[in-house]
Formats: structure tokens, C-alpha cells, sequence
């Protein structure tokens, strides 16, 4: 497949720059692959449109103030986004610099009073490690909790407000978990409300965790999608969550792409449970023609022109077949005619 396939036209006036006030007042599109039947509903109307006893997945990973600011030794301004920590290396992370090439060079740079940091070299993928000295904190996390900004999506073309730091969450964030430099989108819609719904109903919820990282906004570059260079993300599964995933007395229900990633390389590495918390890094590349192991379901919005996430999707929409992306495109242009709202604070599209 050609990476040109992935592309189509969105009207800009369609890119969500804010959320919905309510956020299970988002719209859902509804797509069942065995009758392809398409309708229209809210988000709050979700628990009625599910099959019957279903095992929920999502992702309860929390969103990182990743985004901090400095000075070069010369008083030139630095953006430095935290993206990873250096496990080997004490306050030690891999980091996007901006300007990158002239901080790599004066070395140094940080915030008075707050900290230091020292760039010790550019890595192959364009990324930076850099060694932060804390006066205030006791880890970079903690720093960028206090002083920092939330990394929203380059499409979001407004500051960062406190609605964001809300809303840029999901509601069964755990703080423990703040490792993400984006939202684990599918799950923005959820309210405790509906999760209350789906309990009632029947529905069993698992967590699972995957670190989001910015690979998830890097669009395919190379010519044919099969040469595209998968990103690493790194993400866990508590023994209750295995347990669920190896039973197929219920179906799956996985809430955004981010699940599917760590469910599907899991069950591909995992024949039985483990009776502890795995913690493993993934760079499964999900296209078209791929055969889904523990998932029947699919909650997900409306993603990028030319991303790895589309290829997720029209994969699911025909599973071991190449046809998905037809029938995604198809979505795309009614979702588009209907004004659904695209991207991370968009709507969202149910696939049965």
C-alpha cells in the first residue's frame, strides 16, 4: 500500500480546537461491519448501542506537563518537550528541543531558580538526551508537573488554558501513571456517569497502561507504508487485565488504537497469563491485512491524513483483508458531509 492512499480532505474548520462542553454530549458514528449499517447518536447514548456483557479495555495512562521552558546561556529561548526517561542515566531524558540545533550547540540552558540542564547529544531519531540538575524537585516528572505545559496536538492552534488540564485527561487518568505526552484520545468522552451505565448493564472495565508518545502525531513518510519505521511505546498489564484478555466467554470492547497496540502484541507474546504486572514496549505496525487476536470491537475518532492510526482502523473495519481502507474512506467523506469534529478533541466513531 502506497502512503498516498492514507491522505483526504478535511476541511480545516472541522479540526477541533476546543472540547465539546459536555463530553459525553461529543457525537458518536456507529458502523457495524456485518450489516454495514451506519447511524448517528451522542456519546451518552453509548452503553444502549453495545452487545450484551462485554469486557471493556482502556487506557489509564495520564497526560504529562511535558512541555518546559528555559533560556540558552546567551538568553536565546528554549521549548523543551520531556519525552522518555533514560532508565540507565539519573534525571537523564530523551527530549525534542526547539531550536534543537542551536541548543545542542551552547550545550546548557534551564530556568533560574528551577533548574539546569545539560544536552549531552542528538540521537539517531532527531531526539535529544538531556541530564537535568533540580534545585526545587526531585525528578524531571516533577518539575514538569509544576512548571510545565500540557503538549497539546500541533493541530490545537491556541494556548494551552485550564479547561485543558481537565479536559486533556481522561477521567480514569491515574496520576501514578502521568507518562504520556498525549491523551489516549477514544477515552475523552467517557464520564463517570457512563461508566456507571455500563457497570449496570453488565459490561466488565479493565485497565491496561501505554506511555502515548509522539509518534502517535508523526505521519507515515516514506513512499510505501511497509517501509514506515514503527515507534516504540512501552506500556503494562496488571494479572487481572491478562486474565480478562485470555477469556473469550465475553467479547472485546477496546477504547482507542492505543489499546489495541499493547492488547494485540500482547496475546502475540503471551499464550497464558502471568501472575504479575508486565511491563513490555511495543512497536507493532497494525495494517492492512492483519488478523485481530483479542478484539471485536473498536471505539476510536476521527484520526490524521497519512497516520499510522488510520491504517489501525481500516485493518479492524476488514480484518485479514486489504479492502478496510476503502470502506474508512467511505466513513470519512459522511463523517466530513455530517460536520462530525475531527481529531483528538473531536468525535468518535464505534465500530461493531
Amino acid at each position: 500500500m502506497l502512503t498516498k492512499e492514507l491522505d483526504y480532505e478535511l476541511p480545516s474548520e472541522l479540526i477541533a480546537q476546543s472540547p465539546v462542553k459536555q463530553r459525553d454530549q461529543s457525537r458518536l458514528l456507529l458502523y457495524n461491519r456485518n450489516t454495514e449499517e451506519i447511524s448517528h447518536h451522542f456519546f451518552n447514548e453509548l452503553p444502549d448501542l453495545l452487545p450484551a456483557n462485554l469486557s471493556i479495555f482502556r487506557n489509564n495512562v495520564s497526560v504529562l506537563k511535558a512541555r518546559i521552558y528555559g533560556k540558552r546561556q546567551n538568553g536565546g529561548n528554549v521549548e523543551c518537550l520531556l519525552l522518555k526517561p533514560v532508565e540507565s542515566l539519573k534525571d537523564t531524558w530523551k527530549c525534542l528541543l526547539k531550536p534543537g540545533a542551536k541548543t545542542l550547540k551552547a550545550k546548557k540552558f534551564g530556568w533560574d531558580g528551577e533548574y539546569s540542564a545539560e544536552v549531552i547529544e542528538k540521537t539517531k531519531s532527531n531526539e535529544y538526551l538531556v541530564k537535568f540538575t533540580l534545585h526545587k524537585d526531585s525528578d524531571p516528572t516533577s518539575l514538569a508537573q509544576r512548571i510545565g505545559n500540557l503538549p497539546l496536538p500541533p493541530y490545537v492552534r491556541r494556548p494551552v488554558d485550564s479547561t485543558d488540564e481537565i479536559r486533556y485527561q481522561t477521567v480514569y487518568a491515574k496520576n501514578e501513571y502521568r507518562t504520556a505526552v498525549a491523551a489516549p484520545t477514544a477515552g475523552l468522552h467517557f464520564t463517570p456517569n457512563v461508566f456507571s451505565k455500563l457497570e449496570l448493564l453488565g459490561h466488565k472495565i479493565h485497565d491496561l497502561t501505554l506511555s502515548v508518545g509522539m509518534g502517535t502525531f508523526r505521519p507515515i513518510e516514506t513512499e510505501k507504508i511497509d517501509d514506515h519505521p514503527m515507534h516504540e511505546e512501552e506500556y503494562s498489564l496488571p494479572p487481572e487485565t491478562q486474565i480478562a484478555l485470555h477469556d473469550r466467554t465475553h467479547k472485546h470492547l477496546a477504547i482507542g488504537t492505543t489499546s489495541v497496540r499493547s492488547i494485540e502484541h500482547y496475546l502475540s507474546n503471551f499464550k497464558v497469563p502471568i501472575d504479575q504486572n508486565l511491563r513490555l514496549e511495543t512497536n507493532l505496525f497494525i495494517k492492512p491485512p492483519y488478523n485481530f487476536s483479542g478484539i471485536n470491537h473498536l471505539l476510536t475518532n476521527f484520526h490524521l491524513p497519512g497516520s499510522t492510526l488510520l491504517c489501525l482502523v481500516a485493518a479492524f473495519l476488514k480484518p485479514s483483508e486489504t479492502t478496510g481502507l476503502k470502506t474508512l474512506k467511505k466513513l470519512y467523506a459522511l463523517a466530513i458531509e455530517k460536520k462530525y469534529r475531527f481529531f483528538s478533541y473531536g468525535d468518535s466513531m464505534l465500530i461493531l
